[in-house]
């Protein structure tokens, strides 16, 4: 699950950039960062998962009047991610561009092709539906804002381990059948976000990699699974209360209820996780 998308997409493990930046062309047009993020896939098994996007479309917030078609295209250029190049916290830039300024409500993505390869396995092509033709509609809430000489940030965070669905059993003689692709996206706008990390230990300060970690306000918003030092990232979260989960097989699940995020902000919470007896 990794991916940064501004009408950009860009890879880079840091904090938040501004929500706004001066341009200041004066002429009515604004810029467009969209970055594209995932999150994590827990397969060790799992060498890559790639999508290749070949158009990106905005379509411009409703106002009441029917002017047609409300989408402008804002890149044709194919690009390959590999999602898990894109974890905890780490986006790739998908396009950087000056738009119309206005409201933006919708973002389509066409996507060509998504693949898996399996370490010591096979490559698996998978089949997308709609994807090339119609375009997968990801719709951004609050509605992303592009001002006359400014910067907007658009995030587009992949659940891997959503969108591509194991086939089989990897521990049976049967093994691997294959995958299905059924992406599961969000879009976020930056200036309403906030960033959530930490680390993940035992109860003798063991820290502990590839513990899953969710965000959850009514559903689960986002999931990560931490790296070989216990780190683990959610970006791109909007503001707002949420709960915080985290567990490894072996181990007691540990929450934080109530949990406050506020736009452009780093929150850190650590967990300390009991095994199980």
């Amino acid at each position: 699950m990794k991916n940064q998308l501004l009408l950009i997409l860009a890879v880079a493990a840091v904090v938040l950039m501004p929500a706004c930046n001066k341009a200041g062309s004066g002429d009515g047009y604004g810029r467009l960062v969209v970055n594209v993020t995932d999150a994590p896939f827990p397969m060790d098994l799992i060498e890559s998962a790639t999508v290749t996007i070949t158009k990106v479309e905005l379509r411009r917030a409703g106002d009441g009047i029917d002017d047609g078609n409300p989408f402008i295209v804002v890149s044709e250029e194919p690009q390959t991610f590999n999602l898990l190049d894109l974890r905890n916290g780490v986006v790739a830039e998908l396009l950087d561009i000056e738009i119309p300024e206005g409201k933006y409500d919708l973002v389509r993505l066409y996507v060509d092709e998504a693949g898996v390869k399996v370490k010591e396995g096979g490559d698996y092509k998978l089949k997308i539906p709609s994807g090339p033709q119609t375009g997968i509609k990801i719709f951004i809430r609050p509605a992303l804002t592009v001002a006359d000489g400014l910067t907007s940030e658009l995030l587009l965070d992949f659940d891997l381990s959503r969108s591509f669905l194991l086939q089989g059993n990897p521990f049976t003689p049967a093994g691997i059948r294959g995958f299905i692709f059924k992406p599961v996206i969000r879009a976020v706008n930056n200036s309403t976000a906030g960033r959530i990390e930490g680390v993940v230990t035992d109860t003798a300060l063991v820290k502990l990699p590839n513990a899953a970690v969710w965000l959850r306000q009514d559903t689960v918003i986002s999931t990560a699974f931490t790296d070989s030092l216990g780190k683990y990232a959610i970006i791109g979260v909007p503001a707002g209360t949420y709960s915080l989960h985290a567990t490894k097989e072996g181990y007691d699940t540990v929450t934080y209820e109530s949990i406050k995020v506020v736009e452009a902000n780093r929150l850190v919470r650590n967990f300390k996780l009991t095994p199980k007896r």
